[in-house]
């Protein structure tokens, strides 16, 4: 008996060794604390930090600072920086690189500025130890950049100068530090920035000429293989990380600039990112902020006055050189308080970059033990005052941007009902993404797919099929976090029972594909596609995809004069300017003067960051006879027209055989408003 219990105890000896009993004591924290914290109107980020520094070595020691913990907090490290880099809408942030360069400017040299006197004189540091610990309150990782994502505000202006700021900072305070390194040991030549310069330009190259060109491919290559693709991107994730270490930088550059460089070809509302941003959130960066607790010691605050003075100090200097960044960026760029309380929150935190700076000068002897102790507890406190700001701040400004959102077609927007007709097995599931793209998340009903069965002695039999066919579509849309469901109806004529099932479910837009071989398309199109137009007012997208969505560089609008007064304008223009900001591409249209008057007063009401282009197309059967600049990875939308409707013209009909002809390499998409 006693040797059962000895064997039982054996596996409960602290620190924990057993990998299994290690990794279901974490996941058991990563499970209950958020659900506690959220009981207590507390951020879960905090439950998670604090847990860490309860289970760690200086607090039960259940569990000790070991490769397998360092491996996994890394993981979430560079996942923070990876998602970081994905959520930035890159045509936000060309448009606002400057306040971008003006916060990163202030971000830096104002908790800088403010630092290195308070270290030099009131610390009593030499100029060496001074100017790197006033480095560190520079830096700031993005720990509470899940709560943003969570609200689905990451897009928003704030949030992108924040994230670009956080690479500038970061960078140049890993230069100095690299600098300061150098100069310590004796190695600061002309060498050591040769060496830099070179080293940092052939990481961009890679990163930014090879690595986009391969994932293409990969993506075009293997586009069945979903699960592949999370495989591939992690592995492009890890290798740019290694490849900035071997730059002379920080992993996490490495990682921020691997979400750049895959930024366009995985669309925010996709399968892909769906997955990339479940499993980070639910496992690896919840394992980053617990490793992060893992280093608070609260024992420091006993060991004398000294250190508890220094502690303070730096936490003090910390808070307020980002309070002060922020509140410069506020008056420059007129920002609500709401704002600058968002970018402070999220620029607030340490912990990453700051760890690395402080760690490489202890080891390196340029700072003592109570810089170090001390910036354990400014981690700790800084993540939470930045995780209190940024849900509060975050929260907040969500509710005020739903009150000035609010419009009379609100209602429309959240009452949108898709249904996407299987008429044939061509690009069923490039049909099933656009859709999941364009579609309005707030929206009350799902995804309807439907099959439209003939109706004759087969057609209970056919139903029953179709429907299992169509199960793998609907595992597809549920694998985005988009409801969906299957509708199988008999009927004598497709397109007969497609008008009438749309009538049915209250469906507002219609989805169908087309064939690619000409033959087909005028049997397919022919009279039938009038007898769906002619029994229905729903929007009708008609599309055909060459290749990805994610490969496309440009959208190309083509409109007919007096689109702009057709019914359901506002309508379609949302779904095409939503089309491509989860893209990340930009918009060029083919209209008269008067129709672009009308897109930019669509855009201006609706708020649109994103610049569009514009080419006069007085003549709009000029652009079937394929003269114009259209490269094959446009993707090319028609703007069509019922006969009854004001801008029907006569090239109108059979639009499509026309189209296949001229672009037949391109991806099109024809718009019944």
């Amino acid at each position: 008996m006693d040797e059962i219990v000895e064997q039982v105890l054996h596996h409960f000896k602290l620190p924990l060794e057993k990998p299994v009993l290690i990794f279901s004591l974490i996941l058991f924290v990563i499970l209950m604390v958020p659900i506690l914290m959220n009981k207590l109107r507390i951020p879960g980020i905090i439950g998670l930090i604090i847990s860490g520094a309860i289970i760690g070595p200086n607090g039960f020691n259940l569990l000790e600072k070991s490769l397998f913990v360092d491996l996994f907090s890394t993981i979430g490290l560079l996942y923070i920086m990876f998602i970081a880099g994905l959520d930035l809408d890159l045509n936000d942030f060309k448009t606002n690189r400057n306040k971008s360069i003006w916060f990163g400017l202030f971000t830096f040299s104002i908790p800088l500025g403010i630092g290195f006197p308070v270290c030099y004189y009131f610390l009593e540091y030499d100029f060496d130890a001074s100017l790197l610990t006033a480095s560190m309150f520079a830096t700031h990782t993005l720990v509470t950049y899940p709560i943003v994502s969570k609200l689905g505000i990451t897009k928003n202006q704030e949030v992108a100068i924040t994230v670009g700021g956080t690479i500038l900072t970061d960078t140049a305070v890993l230069i100095i530090l690299a600098v300061l390194v150098g100069s310590h040991e004796g190695n600061l030549t002309y060498v050591f920035w040769l060496k830099l310069l070179i080293s940092l330009s052939i990481f961009m190259v890679i990163m930014f000429g090879v690595v986009p060109r391969v994932s293409k491919w990969f993506f075009k290559k293997l586009e069945s293989e979903k699960h592949s693709h999370y495989i591939f991107v992690l592995a492009i994730v890890f290798f740019a990380a290694f490849l900035a270490e071997l730059a002379g930088v920080e992993p996490i550059i490495g990682a921020f600039v691997a979400g750049l460089a895959l930024n366009r070809l995985i669309p925010h509302s996709s399968v892909l990112m769906n997955r990339i941003e479940f499993i980070g959130n639910a496992l690896f960066i919840p394992f980053f902020l617990i490793s992060v607790g893992m280093l608070v010691d609260f024992s420091v605050i006993l060991s004398g006055p000294t250190a508890l003075i220094v502690a303070a100090t730096l936490t003090i200097v910390a808070i307020f050189g980002k309070w002060l960044a922020a509140f410069f960026t506020q008056v420059i760029f007129k920002y609500s308080k709401l704002q600058r309380r968002l970018i402070f929150g999220l620029s607030s935190s340490h912990a990453a970059a700051t760890l690395a700076v402080i760690l490489v000068g202890y080891k390196a002897k340029i700072l003592d033990e109570n810089i170090l102790n001390g910036t354990v507890i400014l981690i700790l406190a800084t993540c939470i005052v930045a995780s209190f700001v940024t849900e509060r701040a975050a929260k907040n400004l969500v509710i005020a941007m739903e009150d000035e959102t609010y419009s009379p077609n609100k209602n429309q927007e959240i009452n949108e009902h898709i249904v996407l007709p299987i008429a044939n097995n061509i690009n069923l599931e490039k049909a099933l993404d656009f859709a999941l793209l364009i579609k309005d998340k707030k929206s009350s009903y799902p995804l309807s797919i439907l099959s439209v069965v003939p109706n004759n002695r087969e057609a209970e039999r056919n139903i029953t099929r179709a429907r299992q066919k169509l199960k793998q579509l609907i595992d597809h849309a549920t694998a985005s976090e988009t409801r969906a469901e299957v509708i199988a109806v008999i009927d004598f004529n497709i397109f007969s029972g497609i008008a009438r099932t749309a009538r049915e479910i209250l469906a507002n837009i219609i989805i169908l594909g087309w064939p690619q071989r000409t033959g087909i398309i005028d049997q397919f199109f022919g009279k039938k596609l009038e007898v769906l137009l002619s029994n229905t007012d729903k929007t009708v997208f008609v599309c055909h995809f060459e290749q990805p969505l994610s490969n496309h560089k440009r959208i190309v609008v083509v409109l007919p004069p007096l689109a702009e007064l057709e019914q359901g304008f506002d309508n379609w223009m949302g779904k095409l300017t939503k089309l491509a900001s989860e893209l990340g591409i930009s918009i060029l249209y083919f209209c008269n003067p008067e129709t672009e008057n009308a897109i930019g007063r669509y855009t201006k009401r609706s708020k649109i960051t994103q610049k569009n282009k514009f080419q006069i197309l007085e003549i709009w059967e000029s652009i079937l006879d394929g003269k114009h600049s259209i490269e094959r990875d446009d993707l090319l939308l028609f703007v069509s027209s019922r006969r009854s409707g004001i801008s029907y013209l006569s090239m109108m009909e059979n639009l499509p055989s026309k189209l296949e002809e001229k672009y037949s390499r391109n991806s099109k998409i024809i718009i019944y408003p």
